[in-house]
């Protein structure tokens, strides 16, 4: 079994929902946070949802506020993610808000 620490990092310059992380294949991921940075004079929100394998989605944080000039850790404690599970953000306003998720996988 391998034990991989990586990082995934977004800036998020629409409102579309973006991908932030796809656990691969025979792979369990622990997320150990989530840092959304806001960059901007302007408060705004943030949505994180998670995707399992039967493409059901999963809100993990609906409208999280985000003051401006400010940075908040999403996750209070460890997200496990299973194979083929996607992690997913969407800015309440565009160019604002980047995402650094930090996780291990285990293979």
């Amino acid at each position: 079994m391998a034990n991989n620490y990586k990082n995934s990092k977004v800036d998020l310059t629409t409102t579309n929902v973006t991908t932030l992380y796809t656990a691969p294949a025979a792979t369990q991921t622990v997320v150990k946070s989530i840092l959304v940075s806001n960059d901007s004079g302007s408060s705004d929100t943030i949505t994180l949802t998670i995707t399992d394998s039967a493409s059901a989605v999963f809100s993990v944080y609906k409208v999280k506020s985000v003051a401006s000039n400010a940075t908040v850790e999403l996750l209070e404690q460890p997200l496990v993610v299973m194979e083929n599970e996607i992690l997913k953000v969407t800015a309440g306003a565009t160019d604002r808000l980047h995402v650094v998720a930090s996780y291990l996988e285990i293979t």
